[in-house]
């Protein structure tokens, strides 16, 4: 029997040293699972590799098939759930299982950005039969996806489109982080499309934080007026380059405002400090923090002193704070437009069509709006801003979407 086939079960006595060396024997069995020539070994997830690796994280993912078709002989669920595994459907099937497919994107991202187009200008409109929306892509999005969508994999020779739609098609129902009452016609338009169920399950927002936020921030944040802080964080993955990490850090000193922002440093820098611009920290240090680790994040955008949040996209933030768009990839783009278009709850930062590229003035200008301004338009996106953050808070909408979500599951099994 070769490796690859072996199977471990650990059961270890509940004292943490015989826990933790348990989990170290395991981390070193789990390395030697089926490699991908040109992925670095050990890669787990994303967060361990950048962009142009995920072809082959993607392959990887194919290659635990059998061991998955194993376990759910196995196991016998009733159902399962999954994204991007387009093989699942038609396993799950051959064992008598219900496949979801569950997307933790928008069901306006999946139904704008998903298809096949041959034509890199068709991705700057709509899809047939798409709901009347402000939603499309810039020039340089429409670039970006289209190579995205129609670049074969290695090893399994289809396009990440292909493998999408295939998902779709071959699954027994399509499962959303969404709410009717915020893109309902987009699910209407998915349900038509693929012709089968689209079940939103609700907000499905994280339990509030037990812990409390680490001293050093939240005596940085005390010394600041209420809603006078800008804080920002682009998420696990994205790293900027040089250029716009510069230009983001110096649109924040622009604002003559303080900030507090969670980055990882730019692809042509190791560190944060080697990334910032000559001068800048001596010229900031009053009133500026740019730190390059992971930061709790509800728990800053819950304090009182924080007064917007730029981000990548901002969908799921449910602070008080005033969003700041900058949206970089995928899913991003069309959350960004819905905010900032179709609910009119955020501002985007402007960024140049053809280049994508966003200036320093930009950055400021766009904060400066939202913290500064009193137009109509600032009113508008603050009230709308309440209105979707008091509709989400609502505990009895998220569990009787969850309700009726289990409901229309165990209808499938009928």
């Amino acid at each position: 029997m070769g490796e690859n086939n072996l199977k471990f079960v650990m059961y270890p006595w509940l004292g943490m040293g015989h826990l933790t060396a348990f989990l170290h024997i395991s981390n070193k069995l789990a390395e030697r699972v089926p490699h991908v020539d040109g992925l670095p070994y050990g890669t787990e997830s994303t967060a361990y590799v950048p962009a142009p690796m995920y072809t082959l994280l993607r392959r990887a993912m194919d290659l635990t098939e059998p061991a998955i078709e194993a376990l759910l002989q196995e196991l016998k669920p009733h159902f399962v759930f999954f994204d991007f595994a387009h093989w699942l459907p038609q396993m799950a099937r051959k064992l008598g299982i219900k496949s979801i497919l569950y997307f933790v994107i928008s069901p306006a991202s999946v139904g704008y950005l998903f298809r096949d187009e041959s034509n890199v200008d068709a991705y700057k409109e709509p899809p047939a039969g798409f709901p009347p929306s402000v939603v499309k892509l810039h020039t340089h999005e429409a670039r970006a996806f289209h190579f995205i969508n129609n670049t074969k994999e290695i090893g399994s020779g289809i396009k990440f489109v292909e493998r999408v739609i295939m998902a779709a098609e071959e699954c027994d129902a399509m499962g959303f982080k969404s709410c009717r009452e915020i893109e309902g016609k987009y699910l209407e338009f998915l349900e038509k499309k693929f012709k089968k169920p689209v079940i939103p399950a609700g907000p499905v927002s994280p339990d509030a934080p037990t812990s409390r936020l680490e001293k050093k921030w939240a005596q940085w944040l005390n010394q600041f007026e209420p809603k006078s802080v800008i804080f920002s964080t682009f998420g696990s993955e994205i790293r900027l380059n040089m250029d716009q990490f510069q230009e983001l850090v110096l649109g924040f000193e622009l604002t003559g405002l303080p900030f507090l922002a969670a980055l990882k440093p730019p692809l042509e820098a190791e560190t944060i400090e080697e990334a910032l611009p000559e001068g800048f920290k001596e010229r900031t240090a009053e009133r500026g923090v740019v730190y390059g680790d992971w930061m709790q994040q509800q728990l800053i955008l819950s304090h009182p002193s924080v007064g917007c949040f730029v981000t990548h996209c901002g969908w799921s933030s449910l602070s008080e704070a005033m969003l700041v768009l900058i949206p970089h990839m995928c899913d991003q783009l069309i959350n960004a437009r819905l905010m900032g278009g179709d609910l009119r709850a955020g501002v985007e930062v402007e960024k140049g069509d053809e280049d994508g590229l966003f200036t320093r003035e930009g950055v400021a200008q766009a904060i400066r709006l939202v913290m500064e301004g009193d137009s109509e338009i600032v009113k508008e996106v603050r009230a709308n801003r309440g209105k979707l953050r008091e509709f989400f808070m609502r505990k009895e909408l998220e569990n009787s979407y969850v309700d009726e979500f289990v409901q229309k599951l165990k209808c499938l099994l009928e």
